[in-house]
């Protein structure tokens, strides 16, 4: 298999100085899973955790910042860092060290603005563009990187560049073709469409609704954090046999919220914003998903506001669509229950979704699609 790890090739490499990088460590580590999670509802910015270890007297990498804010915990052994101030203040995404390769070992040789070294216990806050560089003493160095990843202004601008594409779209002018016979290569034969275009879209843009960027912004953030997985078999059959008595569990890391929706011809409305998702139900059940919401955990018969039938019809809808889970259950097979639990194991960082090294090089993936690294 492509995505298995050679131990022997670590072992050869690690003893001539490479450091180990396990990345994702929240998503396959229990206490780090619940603590990335915790500390990303309370900032309101994805988290991501990776774990460095580095061999005895060998540097981990060279000076570069990176795109994201970056705790650095030490675990074990020492580790003495260098840190410089930024050749670019608050890089994006899309301006990784490597555009700025010459700046970055410029600054690396002028005097640090921290020369310390970090023992077990130690914590180092690293805000995003400050560069660093750090070197193992003694013995082998370990530490993790909590990486904090900034929802921007620029992020909000894009979501708005987004819904002006959206909207402009419906502008027949901006639909036309360009003349036949067009030549593109003379800028002058093209000036007054593109300022024809450029005017209509200034004017889009002052028609956009701050509220629906904010928005879009909010599904794109929230889209970053990958829930709780789910066993498919365990909930579809707990679905199918839900009682009174079925305790229901909101699914852990699925970002929610609860919203006003436009009424429809059935009547009133309310929207329950899952992840990336939006989920309408009838108004008469916003009691029973409030509740939902703020105790986490609720049994069928407790769902308030809704008589039984429209108990199960809301709960089953809400395991079906992976919002809510039944804790206890499992697959029936044969010979009854075979063990399968309610909740799949955490995916390691493979497949089409595993995490792809960004562009700064030795950092890591993007905080739940995106990265960390240092």
């Amino acid at each position: 298999m492509a995505d298995q790890v050679s131990s022997d090739a670590v072992l050869r490499l690690f003893a001539d100085g490479s450091t180990v990088v396990l990345q994702g460590l929240h998503r396959l580590w229990p206490p780090l899973i619940e603590f990335a999670d915790s500390l990303a509802a309370d900032l309101g910015h994805p988290t991501q955790v990776n774990a460095y270890v580095t061999p005895p007297s060998s540097r981990g990498f060279s000076p570069h910042y990176d795109v994201h804010d970056v705790f650095v915990l030490q675990v074990a052994g020492e580790k003495h860092w260098t840190i410089h101030a930024p050749v670019l203040d608050d890089p994006l995404r899309t301006q990784p060290w490597t555009d700025r390769a010459a700046a970055v070992a410029a600054a690396a040789e002028r005097e640090p603005v921290i020369d310390a070294v970090l023992r077990p216990g130690d914590a180092l806050y690293l805000p995003r563009g400050y560069l660093h560089s750090a070197v193992a003493l003694g013995r082998t160095s370990a530490h993790l990187t909590i990486g904090v990843h900034s929802v921007t202004r620029w992020a909000a601008a894009e979501s708005a560049l987004d819904l002006v594409r959206v909207l402009a779209a419906e502008d027949r002018e901006l639909r036309r073709s360009l003349p036949l016979g067009v030549d593109l290569s003379d800028p002058a034969s093209v000036r007054d469409d593109v300022a024809t275009v450029v005017a209509a879209l200034q004017e889009w843009l002052g028609r956009v609704d701050p509220d629906e960027v904010a928005d879009r912004l909010r599904s794109r953030t929230w889209s970053q954090v990958r829930p709780e997985p789910v066993a498919p078999l365990a909930q579809a059959t707990a679905a199918a046999a839900l009682s009174p008595d079925t305790v229901l569990r909101l699914r852990r890391r699925l970002r929610c919220a609860l919203r006003d929706a436009p009424p429809t011809a059935e009547g009133e409305r309310v929207a329950l914003l899952a992840g990336r998702r939006r989920l309408e139900f009838p108004a008469s059940t916003r009691e029973a998903l409030t509740g939902l919401l703020s105790t986490g955990e609720t049994k069928v018969a407790d769902l308030a506001g809704l008589d039984a039938a429209d108990q199960l019809t809301l709960a089953k809808r809400l395991v079906t669509e992976s919002v809510a889970l039944v804790a206890d259950a499992a697959v029936q097979g044969a010979d009854g229950y075979d063990g399968v639990p309610a909740t799949a194991p955490e995916p390691g960082p493979t497949g089409p979704d595993a995490p792809a090294p960004d562009a700064g090089g030795d950092d890591g993936e993007r905080a739940d699609a995106l990265g960390t690294g240092s």
